[in-house]
């Protein structure tokens, strides 16, 4: 069965170790890929106070090392060929400072999805996840909402066509982004708080907004937010929440590989096919087949033709 992952950092991380995206000793390489089954994997290009000429030197690597799509025409021509899409996104635009320009300029990059901010505040946004002494508080919450420049970047994004992500976003921001929005959001790398009570997880209302909203909510395998238990079980047990509470059409997969350690069974995408398979088994081909790949290509129909 055909897949489609909404987040890893492995062209950041490829970048940075000087390796090629082609074979590097990742979770995620474009062998690993082809052998997986994987129709898409959307490459997040992750920064956390670097500069625009940084972000420049990512797209660039990006760029050069694969054949990059960024609508459903695309996807769809990758599907038919056999071989993975490769898409941009964005995590964290903290390096723009919000402006409009940089935020802009990402459309001629190519950039299909991104998210304002990640686990530190920035001129955009607050982050929902609370760093104390460089350590993740996970009893607190951040109600604080989008800040000015964080709103009209949204509003440029939209214009756009750039699918905005909610993940790492502060719950008061993403209430705020999500209150009757018409446009699909998603949150391409996050889980259920009802599952694992921590504060980079949805609550069940932000689920549902992103449900109302035509998004998705990509599950993502790192330990600390799936739970604890075995993976296999514990993303069974976030999925069947989200199902629950969003309905079949907002399932998706956001593994976050190579953004996280190495999670026992998953060891890299090689391992989607026996994920793929177990969830199969629970909740039967036609829920599997959304999750896997309908339900993002159909975001992507709707916001990129």
């Amino acid at each position: 069965m055909k897949y489609i992952d909404l987040h890893c950092d492995s062209a950041t991380v490829s970048f940075d170790a000087g390796y090629s995206l082609s074979d590097a000793p990742l979770h995620v390489n474009f062998n690993k890929l082809g052998a997986s089954g994987c129709a898409a994997q959307c490459f997040a290009i992750f920064t956390d106070g670097e500069t625009e000429t940084r972000f420049a030197d990512y797209c660039r690597f990006f760029s050069s090392s694969v054949n990059a799509v960024n609508d459903y025409g695309g996807l769809i021509s990758c599907v038919q060929s056999g071989k993975p899409a490769a898409m941009l996104t964005v995590e964290n635009l903290g390096f723009t400072g919000g402006d409009l320009q940089k935020i802009a300029a990402l459309k001629d990059k190519g950039v299909l999805m991104a998210s304002l901010v990640w686990n530190n505040e920035n001129a955009l946004a607050y982050p929902n996840l609370i760093m104390r002494g460089g350590v993740p508080d996970f009893s607190a919450t951040e109600g604080r909402g989008l800040k000015p420049a964080g709103i009209a970047a949204l509003e440029l994004l939209d214009e756009l066509k750039i699918i905005v992500d909610v993940s790492h976003l502060s719950d008061g921001g993403t209430d705020e982004l999500l209150r009757d929005r018409k446009i699909p959001a998603v949150a391409s790398h996050s889980n259920a708080r009802a599952v694992c009570d921590v504060p980079r997880n949805l609550t069940d209302a932000q689920i549902k907004a992103i449900a109302d909203c035509g998004g998705v909510v990509g599950v993502n395998f790192c330990k600390d937010f799936l739970g604890a238990g075995d993976p296999f079980d514990c993303i069974k047990r976030h999925i069947s929440h989200i199902l629950k509470v969003g309905g079949e059409d907002v399932l998706a997969f956001g593994s976050d590989f190579d953004g996280i350690p190495t999670v026992k069974g998953l060891e890299g995408c090689e391992k989607m096919p026996s994920l793929i398979a177990y969830l199969a088994g629970a909740f039967g081909a036609r829920i599997t087949e959304k999750l896997c790949f309908e339900n993002f290509a159909r975001v992507l129909r709707e916001v990129r033709p």
